[in-house]
């Protein structure tokens, strides 16, 4: 039964990874619910899940990437659980400007997509429209932007009021306009060569961004730091204790030892990251990782509340087997968990038995946005078309 339910995953995995690879398709965006499979979303609830986000007032987004499916997950005002969703081309780095009352999603297919969500906060007065009330502030999208595929957005961040994200193709981190503008801005001094820097192709995996007041405060997580003949894309690529931390002040590594990190993070005066290749979340210290938790599974994806870390972690993809010396391919999970920063405890988890990748967990308040606005396959799509005919969104904090 095992090995049967394995297999129909696996038919699964490799029937989303044909999705969205022609341009036409990414940009058409379709986005159908019907064509999502109801398995994807059963999940498996352990300790106390639902009441740390209830407490907390957060709503979490997850981005399923090979699913190519975004994910909310809050609790309402009764304390029942609430999941929502959104389909879009293989979805990746979530951040958070609360400034403008906007969320920021990467979409890395070709082209690469920005996805600007925004929260609701009502219905616009109209004659044709009575009776139905939009009460959680669901997510809608609002703008999106259009990148070359070249650039492989994968990380996003806000740096001193800015959107930015990590240009794994270019080995660089770009500034990304609203004005349809994304030079580089910041890149490590080891792909700068007597030519010029080295941009043409992807060498480092320079996958995530740990952003601080400026991009000079800020650090970015790597698979390496040494520009070789074979890339971080081929499977044979070695990554055991070659991954590495960059200062974004000095362009030169502060930490290393780690095995395919990501998901760095600034927090109380620490830089977090995820040790993916051996399943852990933790911190740099004295020029090293150290490890705070190994919730079970490739680990991607790392967001904070206070002093609750919410982590990712993935199944670890058959072709990529390599990439998790430090794993148990077979015993990786797909799912999200609460930790206790100061001492590693599991506080509560939820696992998607039938789910592949997360890339992000992004945590942000929920009196903000309770979510998105979906469910899979309702019944009666009433209240969904009405949101979308007469939306009204909240005012930002720019007015």
């Amino acid at each position: 039964m095992t090995a049967l339910r394995d297999a129909d995953r696996e038919a699964l995995r490799a029937a989303h990874d044909l999705e969205y690879r022609d341009p036409a398709d990414v940009i058409a965006y379709p986005g159908d619910l019907a064509d999502i499979d109801p398995r994807l979303l059963v999940h498996e609830i352990s300790g106390d899940w639902w009441e740390i986000l209830g407490e907390r007032g957060v709503t979490l987004l997850v981005s399923r990437e090979y699913e190519h499916l975004l994910i909310s997950l809050s609790v309402d005002e009764a304390g029942a659980a609430v999941i929502g969703m959104m389909k879009m081309p293989h979805p990746s780095g979530i951040a958070m400007d609360l400034r403008r009352g906007v969320v920021h999603v990467a979409c890395t297919r070709n082209p690469n997509r920005i996805l600007d969500l925004a929260p609701v906060q009502g219905l616009m007065p109209r004659s044709d429209i009575r009776g139905i009330e939009v009460d959680r502030k669901p997510l809608v999208p609002v703008a999106a932007r259009f990148l070359p595929g070249c650039f492989y957005i994968h990380d996003l961040a806000m740096v001193a009021g800015e959107l930015h994200g990590n240009s794994v193709g270019q080995n660089a981190v770009v500034r990304i306009s609203d004005s349809g503008n994304y030079p580089r801005v910041w890149w490590p001094r080891c792909i700068e060569t007597e030519n010029g820097p080295i941009f043409g192709q992807n060498h480092l995996q320079l996958n995530s961004i740990a952003a601080g007041d400026s991009l000079e405060d800020s650090f970015f997580s790597a698979s390496t730091e040494e520009i070789t003949a074979v890339r971080p894309g081929d499977p044979s690529f070695p990554v055991d204790r070659r991954g590495v931390v960059f200062s974004g002040r000095t362009r030169e590594p502060i930490a290393r030892g780690l095995t395919r990190p990501h998901s760095a993070r600034l927090h109380g005066g620490n830089i977090w990251v995820d040790n993916s290749g051996y399943g852990e979340v933790g911190v740099i210290r004295d020029g090293g990782f150290e490890p705070v938790a190994a919730p079970g599974g490739w680990t991607r994806g790392l967001s904070f509340c206070d002093s609750v870390l919410f982590v990712g972690t993935s199944r670890v993809l058959p072709r990529f087997e390599s990439y998790a010396p430090g794993l148990e391919p077979e015993a990786a999970r797909c799912g999200v968990h609460a930790v206790d920063a100061s001492s590693g405890a599991l506080l509560g988890s939820i696992v998607w038995p039938w789910g592949s990748q997360i890339f992000s967990v992004e945590c942000i308040p929920r009196s903000f946005s309770s979510g998105l606005p979906f469910r899979l396959r309702a019944d009666d799509t009433t209240r969904e078309r009405a949101l979308f005919y007469a939306f009204q969104l909240a005012e930002s904090e720019e007015g």
